[in-house]
């Protein structure tokens, strides 16, 4: 599994709130692979959201459906530095508007 593949299953991780991928929220603030270990550094849009431990769970869960022989995935979730909406792609930005 290579960082894009986990970035390509992370873009099935759909924010329930906004109904936006984390990838394109510019959740994830890192990626890493070695061999059959994966560890991702996301975030959230907030601090106090309730449903970050489901997204990470979705996280974690994604990847795992790429590749079920992977020996170990880790998402951590940090928040500094805080999550800004400069971070979003452009898609994002069209689709929640002005």
């Amino acid at each position: 599994m290579t960082e894009a593949d986990v970035l390509e299953a992370l873009r099935e991780v759909v924010d329930p709130e906004l109904g936006i991928n984390v990838v394109d929220l510019g959740l994830i603030y890192g990626v890493e692979v070695d061999g059959g270990r994966v560890r991702v550094t996301m975030t959230m849009t907030s601090s106090t959201c309730p449903l970050s431990l489901y997204v990470s769970e979705l996280a974690e869960s994604a990847i795992r459906s790429r590749d079920p022989g992977l020996e170990d995935v880790r998402v951590d979730l940090v928040w500094d530095p805080p999550w800004d909406p400069q971070r979003m792609s452009e898609a994002a930005r069209r689709l929640l508007g002005p």
